[in-house]
């Protein structure tokens, strides 16, 4: 059943030698890797909006110039990135930026706080998208995180379906929504020229405001440069493009950067000239899209394009994730079940482990997107420091052609990201905190992680110089659980009779029954009188520790005598793989209490039955 299931939800498996038509066109990447980026222009300008307002409506002019501060960061990020792209095409991003350049230490901050920060992408980019389902559909406001979980669901079984398919579904929303935007935009500024749309400003673009200061500026730009989340996984995700790879990738990442500015600018235009304020029950966005298209049929398209890009903008992170986390399981400090590839040839663990700690980050915080924002910058751009820092020491150290100004443009975004770090932690505490508590955490499992690995390595490997210690037997001692007398316990008793030296049955008996457990004894010794037999009897209803109890007397005799000692586990297995459901697991507990033994090998003798 679950096979049939798992074929209906992610599709039949693929060949090996099909990865290569897994890989992305630009057309197709920019879908599929764009979608958080350019889905931040939903609420980027109204996280702005929402800090001037604290102070006055003449205020919100100062939203043009945290825009254009905001898209000169952009700028800066952006060629960094196509650096990055160039210098390290195997993928990794920050991470691999950061340990390359500045040591593993830095490496693994930046690691852990990108896996952090895709986890944030997800339910950042599915609250929202639920926020303007609700915007649009007052009544199902009381199901948001309901609506989030399940679209954070369905985004992940289109992940394991593989990255072609996810990229031919994503492609519409992603499109449609670049379509809805461009046509907002432009038709609102032809309204401003032809004098359709009322200037409503709050105040005249210079004007003195009252009571602004630099720290709520600060702010603003802070919040606002959430519109940049997302620019850096097209550097984590290179090795999914067609060759050449390089080419492809950062001709995607300025292509994304550039509708991502025009988006970006046209929209806070848009917000400033119509003197739109944030509400709590209705998106900046969603305003502007009123005031330029009214109540009629564009406005609830472009409602339903933002719902789309919103809910599929956190595909974005189950694209880069998996990649990200690859990397570190191939340098020890993850798990390497996420450098295992499922059936349809993505890294299905990692799919599934970002889908459950959004899913997580949801519930912790009520699906309100306002309450990750400065916690979701703050996983960006302490990877954005790192790397555009350590693509200074890059350049430092291989120079090249013209390395000092490519080391200038990384120094400048190396600046303004770290001030803005700064600024998120002095001015957004409340909100930051977590990550203080988050990443020390997370270093500490990736060090634990890989000193686990480095040891089981140094017990495991084989030194050329010396002779590997191979213990010679001279005998061996075959254990064999009995239970009662069956055809699964003879055919397991004659096995363990070819392979032993020394074979002991082994019976733990109850007090319930004790004219059954007699039976079963005097059964056994009829059927097999070569063989000893052995009756524990037990005043408690455990099998186990009796069991461990025996094997460990018999196992320590053994040793005494250069014997091996095997304890042989006989089960029956049904037709039908679900009536294992109709049937206890005693096996399985047995092999788990006695795997913990290194003096015991334990073995297990299958009887299949034939209907």
């Amino acid at each position: 059943m679950w096979r049939y299931l798992k074929r209906l939800v992610i599709g039949k498996p693929l060949k090996t030698m099909d990865e290569g038509g897994q890989a992305l066109t630009k057309f197709k990447a920019l879908a599929l890797l764009s979608s958080d980026a350019l889905s931040s222009v939903a609420y980027g300008t109204e996280q702005i909006t929402t800090v001037l307002i604290t102070l006055s409506a003449a205020a919100l002019m100062y939203q043009l110039y945290v825009a254009a501060l905001v898209l000169v960061l952009l700028f800066a990020i952006t060629m960094s990135y196509r650096q990055i792209i160039r210098a390290y095409p195997s993928g990794g991003g920050a991470y691999v930026v950061a340990s390359t350049n500045w040591g593993r230490p830095a490496g693994l901050v930046a690691g852990g706080s990108l896996l952090v920060d895709y986890m944030l992408t997800v339910a950042v980019s599915v609250t929202s998208g639920t926020e303007a389902i609700t915007s649009a559909v007052p009544a199902l406001a009381n199901y948001q995180v309901l609506i989030a979980v399940l679209i954070v669901i369905a985004i992940m079984a289109l992940n394991l379906r593989g990255m072609r398919e996810s990229a031919s579904f994503l492609t519409f929303p992603v499109y449609f929504f670049i379509i809805m935007i461009i046509g907002m935009i432009l038709w609102g500024i032809m309204n401003i020229a032809s004098g359709n749309l009322t200037y409503h400003a709050s105040a005249a673009v210079g004007a003195p405001v009252q009571g602004m200061t630099l720290v709520l500026f600060l702010r603003a730009f802070s919040s606002g440069s959430s519109s940049l989340t997302g620019v850096e996984a097209i550097s984590n995700a290179v090795p999914n493009f067609k060759r050449p790879k390089r080419k492809n990738a950062a001709n995607t990442l300025a292509i994304m950067s550039l509708v991502l500015a025009v988006f970006f600018g046209g929209i806070t235009y848009l917000s400033y000239y119509l003197g739109i304020k944030p509400q709590a029950d209705n998106t900046v966005l969603s305003q502007i899209a009123t005031a330029v298209f009214g109540h009629g049929l564009f406005y609830y398209l472009l409602q339903l394009a933002t719902a789309l890009i919103l809910a599929v903008a956190a595909n974005t992170g189950f694209s880069a994730f998996p990649i990200l986390a690859y990397n570190l399981a191939k340098d020890k400090f993850l798990p390497h079940a996420y450098m295992d590839r499922g059936d349809r040839l993505g890294y299905s663990n990692g799919i599934i482990s970002l889908a459950v700690g959004a899913i997580a980050l949801i519930f912790i915080f009520h699906g309100k997107t306002t309450l990750l924002i400065p916690l979701y910058a703050v996983g960006v751009f302490v990877p954005f420091t790192l790397s555009q820092s350590g693509m200074i020491v890059h350049w430092l150290r291989e120079r090249g052609q013209w390395w000092w100004m490519k080391a200038a443009v990384n120094f400048l975004g190396a600046l303004i990201s770290l001030g803005l770090v700064v600024f998120l932690f002095l001015l957004h505490f409340g909100n930051v905190w977590p990550y203080l508590i988050v990443m020390p955490l997370l270093l500490y499992m990736f060090f634990r992680i890989h000193v686990h690995y480095k040891r089981v390595a140094a017990q495991l490997r084989v030194v050329a110089k010396e002779k590997a210690a191979i213990h010679d037997y001279d005998g061996a001692t075959v254990i064999v659980l009995v239970s009662n007398v069956t055809r699964v316990t003879a055919q397991a008793v004659n096995y363990a009779r070819s392979i032993g030296d020394y074979v002991i049955a082994m019976h733990v008996s109850f007090d319930e029954n004790p004219e059954k457990e007699h039976k079963t004894a005097a059964e056994f010794k009829e059927t097999f009188p070569d063989v000893r037999f052995v009756d524990i009897h037990s005043s408690y209803r455990s099998i186990a520790t009796p069991t461990l109890r025996f094997c460990d007397v018999i196992a320590k005799r053994a040793a005494e005598r250069n014997f091996s000692t095997t304890v042989l586990v006989p089960q029956f297995v049904p037709k039908k793989p679900w009536q294992n459901i109709l049937h206890n697991q005693t096996s399985l507990r047995l092999r788990a209490v006695l795997n913990s033994r290194e003096n015991i090998i334990v073995s297990t003798y299958n009887y299949h039955l034939k209907e």
